[in-house]
């Protein structure tokens, strides 16, 4: 039997979780939501498109001041779930999209703004992410990005990677901030602002967001405790009766303009 995709991976996975993507804390709420739409600069005819939009989080934000927001995924699960989400919101302007991240199904300069939240670590091809969204996005147009990233150090690099990929088998790569940064501005966009934000997972919802089993999670849990003195201090890792209870990473927001 032929392996799958990374992104058959992606579709499998969040279409069996999709529901837990609209209640998640960590993405219905978060200082980093509350920042992106702060720096937004949007002011009533912007036409917006918010990729990977998952719980529809942003895109619900955003809909009520923006023209038009286009929200796109993947995974048709997870679309119809962040539909009913934005339509109990009283939200009329937002068209739902099934479509590749990095193959947008959109015409060359056709959004004011673009969005991607949390999602992009699971791209197989950043790049083509990256270039896809400067061909559709308008001149003098903003793109807001966010997602977990990954220590700068090689050997937390690879740590974080490990478990991340452990706990969801759909995981590609969390990117380093530099890494980012490079590939947007080899691609054209001026970097205008970055901000970073510790994320506090608790082990056992963030293990249970992506079903893993129980089995799974002592595994885990036991190769977190393991690690280096190092990992502990970086990653904050706590651990009660055995177990890991905590763990602490870091997102970035990256705010670039299409000059």
């Amino acid at each position: 039997m032929n392996k799958k995709s990374s992104k058959e991976e992606v579709q499998e996975q969040f279409g069996k979780n999709a529901n837990h993507y609209v209640t998640s804390k960590t993405h219905a709420k978060g200082q980093d939501l509350h920042k992106l739409i702060d720096i937004a600069e949007v002011n009533g005819p912007e036409i917006v498109l918010d990729i990977a939009t998952g719980g529809g989080h942003v895109a619900n934000a955003l809909a009520s001041k923006v023209n038009k927001v286009i929200a796109l995924d993947l995974t048709s699960e997870i679309l119809l779930e962040a539909k009913r989400f934005i339509d109990s919101n009283g939200h009329s302007n937002v068209e739902f999209v099934q479509g590749d991240a990095e193959q947008l199904p959109f015409e060359d300069h056709t959004f004011d703004l673009i969005t991607c939240r949390i999602a992009a670590h699971h791209f197989p091809n950043p790049r083509s992410f990256v270039e896809e969204v400067f061909r559709t996005l308008k001149n003098k147009g903003t793109f807001l990005f966010i997602d977990n990233v990954a220590p700068e150090k090689d050997e937390l690099d690879a740590f974080y990677n490990t478990v991340e990929k452990d706990r969801d088998y759909s995981h590609f790569r969390a990117w380093k901030k530099t890494e980012w940064i490079q590939m947007m501005e080899e691609v054209g966009f001026e970097l205008e602002e970055l901000h970073t934000f510790k994320k506090t997972f608790i082990f056992d919802v963030w293990a249970e967001m992506m079903k893993l089993s129980a089995e799974n999670q002592n595994k885990l849990s036991a190769f977190m405790q393991q690690s280096s003195q190092t990992h502990h201090d970086k990653f904050r890792i706590k651990v009660a009766d055995g177990q890991v209870t905590s763990f602490t990473g870091e997102s970035v927001l990256i705010k670039t303009k299409k000059s």
